[in-house]
């Protein structure tokens, strides 16, 4: 691997570290800090930053600062946040709801856009060095996979007690993933991604059109809901969009709550919540390869089924698991459908609107994909869940305990609906043209016999 490709994988490898060390274990510590309640609320900020900061950040690189130079910027101030979360979980047992979620506000508003501006640094540096990005980015891309699940089994593990670390995989109190440590890890790496930006490649700002707060604001792509398919997709996106940060916030929650049942305390999944959560990325890396012969095989309509209907399965298996054999094999079934879930929805998706729109709208079309999945699908989807855990489950003695059946099942028949009405309502142009095709030919040729 060439040194400029070594360098981009391990930038790609800490961006996603960060966001590993705690975006799925940060429930846990929050149930026990007194703000249990406001989980949703956490995860929700996430989708509401979403709809508008990566955006703005998009706009300075553009025109004021270089891209690199920007991620690493973003990573100073997202990695110093979140080392103030840190610092108030260390000195207040339950700290104050406002000031806290005040300062996480402020970390996600700065490392949401590092997500673009990872990959804009990552094409721009290979395309300055005269490399495919096609063939030489997903192997980079990968290796930000591989970073994040890293950094969940390290807060999964690692312990801090009387000052003294460890390792376990066994029941253990002061694991990272359920205390502040975990967002003294996100911290530290961010504020090492922001060092290791002053070592990358110049990405020169290049000079544009002139373009109307509209136009930069990717506020164009509106227009597309003209089109009909392309309305119906962006709102299907939107519903799909709700599921995906729905086990993001109380999966591990979930499997924690086993801690309280006698004869599941001991149990691996109820005490390595975060580790088990971890086979969802390690599919979604592996996932990733099969897209192309899908989409080519099947089109677009029934690959997005496909991960509509594996949804269904992430939210029923957990609905029906438990951490004893044979049950916990459905909860790990349950992490392995995420990769097709994730993975044929949000990928494919991406491939579609480049595919159907116009060269010069493409850019503000991704963007509003983005928008109405992560942002908007998203923020709705994890306010909509919070309401329905708090109507089954309660946090008692650090657990979050109830009826996670009912919880789980509720999600599912969601996703069921979501996906019903896609089949019906949503129309594959591709495959229309191929079966208009298909009547022409056998029109001219009744006999289906070929003429040589």
């Amino acid at each position: 691997m060439s040194p400029i490709k070594v360098k981009l994988s391990v930038m790609n490898f800490l961006e996603f570290a960060v966001w590993g060390a705690y975006l799925t274990c940060m429930s846990n510590y929050l149930g026990k800090a007194g703000m249990g309640a406001e989980i949703a609320w956490f995860y929700a900020i996430q989708g509401i930053v979403s709809i508008f900061m990566p955006t703005l950040m998009g706009i300075v690189a553009d025109k004021f600062i270089q891209p690199q130079r920007l991620l690493g910027l973003c990573h100073l101030i997202a990695g110093a946040a979140m080392i103030g979360l840190f610092y108030i979980g260390m000195t207040t047992e339950i700290p104050d709801k406002a000031l806290f979620m005040t300062i996480y506000t402020i970390s996600v508003a700065f490392y949401m856009p590092t997500l673009a501006l990872s990959n804009t640094t990552a094409f721009t540096i290979l395309k300055d060095n005269r490399l495919d990005t096609v063939k030489d980015f997903p192997p980079i891309r990968v290796l930000g996979t591989v970073g994040f699940i890293v950094t969940m089994w390290i807060v999964n593990c690692t312990t801090l007690h009387d000052g003294k670390l460890g390792f376990t995989f066994g029941p253990d109190e002061f694991k990272f993933q359920y205390t502040y440590m975990q967002f003294f890890v996100s911290g530290l790496l961010s504020i090492i991604l922001f060092l290791y930006c002053l070592t990358l490649p110049q990405c020169k700002i290049v000079e544009k059109p002139k373009q109307t707060l509209t136009e930069q604001l990717g506020l164009s792509a509106f227009k597309l809901f003209k089109q009909r398919k392309m309305a119906l997709f962006f709102i299907f996106s939107m519903l799909l969009g709700m599921s995906l940060q729905v086990t993001n916030g109380f999966a591990s929650p979930f499997l924690t709550s086993f801690k309280s049942i006698p004869e599941y305390a001991a149990s691996f999944a109820a005490n390595n919540a975060t580790m088990l959560v971890s086979i969802s990325q390690i599919s979604e890396a592996l996932c990733i390869l099969l897209i192309p012969f899908f989409l080519k095989r099947y089109g677009i309509k029934v690959v997005m089924m496909m991960a509509m209907v594996a949804w269904v399965f992430r939210f029923g298996f957990f609905g029906i698991g438990t951490p004893d054999y044979p049950g916990v094999i459905l909860l790990f079934l349950s992490c392995i459908v995420y990769g097709v879930a994730f993975d044929f929805f949000n990928v494919s998706g991406g491939l579609y609107v480049d595919q159907e729109c116009d060269p010069s709208t493409k850019a503000s079309a991704q963007g509003l994909f983005m928008l109405m999945t992560n942002g908007l699908g998203a923020t709705i989807g994890t306010l909509a869940a919070g309401a329905v855990v708090d109507m089954h489950c309660q946090w008692i003695d650090g657990y979050l305990v109830g009826d996670w059946k009912t919880t789980w099942l509720i999600f599912a028949s969601f996703a069921l609906v979501v996906a019903i009405m896609f089949w019906i309502v949503f129309k594959d142009p591709k495959n229309i043209n191929k079966a208009k095709e298909s009547q022409i030919v056998d029109a001219n040729n009744p006999s289906g016999l070929v003429n040589e």
